[in-house]
């Protein structure tokens, strides 16, 4: 029995809608990551960019379990000696860019090389309900409805 090996030309790829408003952060990152690799796909070939194209609105809506809201840090470097910097995942989700606490999510579930960042193009991210991809026609995937834990919120 032969290995079935996709070929770039034989790759379909749809458009999936997601949305986030009350969705725990991690276990949305990991969907989509998932859906982002093309592992939900028969055909899946791990050489390949297989993955569908991916919308989240309401990325400021995700929630977070226990105190990672205000106990959650987000680390970058200046470049100058003792230029480490942070910000709270709270701070990040009231700020101006409340979408970026999902894309890093996700982001760090891909992997680290060429073939990680060609997925990650596929990823688009917005904090509020509207987005400009009504003409693709995206399928709506309700990630609440897969597991009662998706919804958990913090205490």
């Amino acid at each position: 029995m032969k290995t079935y090996t996709a070929k770039p030309a034989e790759i379909e790829k749809k458009w999936i809608l997601i949305d986030a408003e009350g969705v725990v952060l991690g276990r949305l990152a990991t969907i989509v990551a998932s859906l982002l690799r093309g592992k939900h796909k028969p055909t899946f070939t791990p050489h390949l960019d297989m993955g569908d194209n991916v919308i989240i609105i309401n990325a400021d809506k995700v929630q977070m379990t226990g105190n990672k809201r205000t106990d959650k840090r987000y680390y970058w470097h200046t470049g100058h000696p003792g230029g480490i910097k942070f910000r709270t995942a709270e701070q990040l989700l009231e700020g101006a860019h409340p979408e970026r606490v999902v894309t890093k999510a996700v982001e760090r579930m891909i992997t680290r090389n060429r073939l990680g960042r060609q997925q990650m193009t596929n990823l688009r991210v917005y904090a509020g309900a509207d987005h400009p991809h009504e003409a693709q026609q995206p399928d709506v995937l309700d990630v609440k409805a897969l597991n009662n834990k998706n919804t958990r919120s913090a205490k």
